[in-house]
């Protein structure tokens, strides 16, 4: 089983209406869609760049007020993946729920089915700034090319979640991602091929680039792009299949070969999800 992804490095701008917005998405999808692309991937946060519409005094609007665009962006994005034919994980929204905000990663189908993945882990400028509730509960995602799951940028960097992903039968970990610094981002990054290695599976991530000047917490981006695999033979020595140009804007794409994920879990040179010593330590499944 093959199947072919994309990740948007996707280019935060101010923009002065929700048409704009769709359009630069619509763009990116039409790109993707011209490599016969099958799931395409948007970063954390980039419907942020919708905050950069000024309100009635002309000013930015707060987080607070991203949720009033949730079914703008929902009959979007439902549209483009069935007009593509593609699997699209439209990056995060920010929706309420019961009076609270969550991050939440959405996956929008072909036949225009919405799955939904609230963010597990919450960073400390999330819950100070922005009020962001934490998501209480993980999914996994079947589709025709196999089961996925959607862990959002902070919650890559806890292993536990992702053996959690791993044993429900994820072999793809879509990680939609924005950071500010290299600091940030190098955390995210070493930690998304860490999880491949323990897991032995495929991490796809991206990242926000470019700035929203009269956003919060918005005003500086450092992003890439990349699919990353373990590190063992017929794989890439350095686990990564694809990646972009740090802070450009554009997309990768990359084939990847769910039946390479099963030879090395069976023969690898370290078959590290056999190995575990679940006599010691929590056996997740």
């Amino acid at each position: 089983m093959k199947m072919r992804a994309a990740a948007v490095q996707y280019h935060l701008h101010t923009i002065s209406s929700f048409d704009e917005f769709a359009a630069q998405a619509e763009h990116y999808v039409k790109t993707a869609q011209e490599f016969d692309t099958e799931f395409l991937l948007f970063p954390e946060f980039f419907t942020t760049q919708l905050l950069s519409i000024p309100d009635e005094q002309g000013k930015a609007r707060g987080i607070e007020s991203l949720p009033d665009y949730t079914q703008a962006y929902l009959d979007l994005f439902r549209n483009l993946a069935s007009k593509s034919g593609m699997h699209i994980i439209a990056g995060t929204h920010v929706v309420r729920r019961e009076g609270k905000l969550y991050n939440t990663a959405h996956l929008f189908y072909p036949d225009g089915r919405v799955a939904s993945q609230e963010k597990i882990h919450i960073t400390p400028t999330e819950v100070h700034e922005w009020n962001m509730a934490r998501g209480d509960g993980l999914s996994v995602f079947e589709t025709d090319k196999g089961t996925i799951a959607l862990l959002t940028c902070y919650d890559i960097e806890f292993p536990e979640i992702v053996r959690m992903a791993r044993a429900k039968g994820a072999d793809i970990v879509f990680c939609p991602s924005c950071t500010d610094d290299r600091h940030g981002f190098h955390r995210v990054r070493y930690t998304c091929h860490a999880r491949a290695i323990e897991n032995q599976i495929y991490v796809v991530t991206t990242g926000t680039v470019g700035s929203l000047p009269t956003v919060d917490f918005m005003r500086g981006n450092f992003g890439q792009a990349a699919v990353i695999s373990p590190n063992d033979v017929p794989f890439p020595p350095r686990g990564i299949v694809a990646e972009g140009e740090i802070n450009d804007d554009m997309i990768i794409v990359a084939d990847l070969d769910l039946d390479l994920l099963e030879q090395v879990r069976a023969r690898g040179s370290v078959t590290t999800w056999r190995d575990r010593r679940t006599d010691l330590y929590t056996d997740w499944s």
